[in-house]
């Protein structure tokens, strides 16, 4: 058995106080958000874990590239006959975590996920290198396959079937709007005394404001 009981490290590059937040979660995350992308530690700052409520009754959590929030609240794109689409069509309940580790930081949210408007779906994928539209159409997410050579077999014969023509989107493939009804903030603190905020979506659409034990 490997002893991990000696790695350790003590938590102070900053603190999360209640006089200085704001009443909106989502203004919160987005100044964390670029805080930790001007810190320039290199990574992808969009990086999150996405955990689903699989078919068979279990967790199942990946990580996901988060491609736009807002007011309205956080999207991202996959395939939806992926094993997440079909966990996300059968509960939508979705937990988003992020961990920023070069400011000690960590942010968790719960909420509702659906999928996002074709339009939106569209314009997103419009915007993808050709490369990455026909890994999406060859792909046939989570599926078994007898090697990695029937994808590249597949992806040759696509590449010439639309040399020069638009790819279209399939429509298997779209974003999913995920709306925020709890938020939690994490500030990682000397001697364990962590900073937890947690912001609960409210029936008049405020939020309620929480310090959380560490």
């Amino acid at each position: 058995m490997n002893d991990l009981s000696n790695y350790r490290k003590s938590y102070e590059k900053s603190e999360l106080l209640e006089s200085t937040i704001p009443e909106d979660p989502i203004n919160l995350f987005n100044r964390w958000f670029h805080e930790v992308e001007d810190f320039g530690a290199g990574g992808e700052v969009n990086a999150m874990t996405v955990a689903t409520i699989g078919l068979d009754g279990f967790p199942k959590s990946r990580v996901v590239l988060l491609k736009k929030f807002s007011e309205e609240g956080f999207i991202f794109y996959t395939n939806y006959n992926s094993e997440k689409g079909k966990a996300i069509a059968a509960n939508p309940h979705v937990c988003l975590s992020f961990f920023w580790q070069e400011m000690e930081r960590q942010v968790i949210i719960k909420g509702i996920a659906q999928k996002t408007s074709e339009n939106i779906s569209d314009g997103y994928f419009d915007s993808r290198p050709d490369g990455s539209k026909l890994g999406a159409i060859v792909s046939n997410q989570s599926d078994v396959i007898p090697s990695r050579t029937f994808l590249e077999e597949n992806l040759k014969k696509l590449e010439k079937e639309f040399e020069g023509k638009p790819i279209p989107r399939p429509e298997n493939w779209g974003g999913f709007l995920v709306t925020p009804l709890e938020v939690e903030f994490w500030q990682g603190r000397p001697n364990r005394l962590h900073d937890r905020i947690r912001y609960s979506s409210q029936t008049d659409f405020s939020w309620k404001i929480e310090r959380l034990s560490s």
